[in-house]
């Protein structure tokens, strides 16, 4: 399974197919950025945010490199169709925390966050409260970028919607004040809580919400792909 992750992820980077979204990614943030400088927790709330819906497409590029044939034949080589999908899901979960990487490394380079006042020991623990954040946004985005991979959708088209439908609902539906916020990933609210500054309780709720909902996606997507190989 190991080989399998290793190849698809060389695939996707030798194919070139790994610039689209890479680029996206250094877009998004630059706007971010662009306006001054701000507090790290918020700054890293509002990347994590509009990082998703790049991240989903990234995990989407990924899955579909790879010819439907060889990818059955993976199946053949991995032994069964759970080792091959999650070869995919390890693939494309390395790939996304690569763009993590550079998400939080980039506002230190271009002075887009303000040093804490603690010294490096507070800017530390703002990298750190980033990566907790932003992780929190990929485990969603790549169970969304697999749901709308073609060896799911079946056409190009259908994948555009279901990404493009699921990016969406994930910021209305998790807009302050929704009915049903527990139909999509926390993306908004973590943005809210990294804004605020609230407690351990509202992290561990966030984590929580973000781990089921992330199985749940991913259950749904492992169930597809066996039944539509």
């Amino acid at each position: 399974m190991i080989a399998l992750t290793g190849m698809r992820l060389r695939a996707f980077v030798r194919t070139g197919r790994s610039v689209a979204p890479l680029i996206a990614a250094l877009a998004v943030l630059s706007v971010l950025y662009g306006g001054g400088r701000a507090e790290a927790g918020e700054a890293y709330g509002a990347s994590a945010l509009i990082l998703f819906p790049v991240l989903a497409w990234q995990t989407k590029i990924l899955l579909d490199v790879e010819p439907d044939v060889q990818r059955r034949l993976a199946r053949v080589a991995a032994g069964s169709a759970a080792r091959e999908i999650t070869a995919g899901l390890l693939a494309a979960a390395v790939a996304g925390l690569g763009t993590i990487v550079i998400a939080l490394a980039l506002p230190w380079l271009v002075q887009g966050v303000k040093p804490d006042p603690a010294g490096l020991g507070g800017d530390v623990a703002a990298v750190a409260l980033g990566f907790g954040v932003h992780l929190l946004a990929l485990l969603p985005a790549v169970a969304l970028g697999g749901l709308a991979c073609r060896a799911v959708t079946r056409s190009a088209g259908n994948g555009v919607a279901v990404l493009v439908t699921g990016s969406v609902l994930a910021i209305v539906l998790g807009l302050q004040g929704s009915p049903v916020p527990w139909l999509v990933p926390p993306l908004m609210a973590t943005a809210r809580f990294t804004a605020s500054g609230s407690g351990a309780a509202t992290a561990l709720w966030l984590t929580a919400h973000a781990l089921l909902w992330s199985a749940a996606a991913l259950a749904l997507y492992s169930r597809l792909r066996r039944t539509r190989a």
